[in-house]
């Protein structure tokens, strides 16, 4: 499995509240902050939800 890397770059500020969720089951919460994971199904599918309040890294991009 590839490992994707995640960091946050945009603010929670005016968000719904299932997006912080979403940001805290990642492990983000803070601007700059970053995260590794193993790529999965469910990982692309909570960073498509997230997808402009983070920037992916990895070899294949979400």
């Amino acid at each position: 499995m590839t490992a994707v890397k995640v960091t946050q770059v945009r603010s929670t500020v005016g968000q719904s509240y299932r997006h912080e969720g979403t940001l805290r089951a990642l492990g983000l919460g803070k601007i700059g902050r970053s995260v590794e994971h193993q790529d999965s199904p469910q990982l692309r599918g909570m960073l498509r939800h997230v997808s402009h309040l983070v920037r992916v890294e990895g070899k294949d991009q979400a």
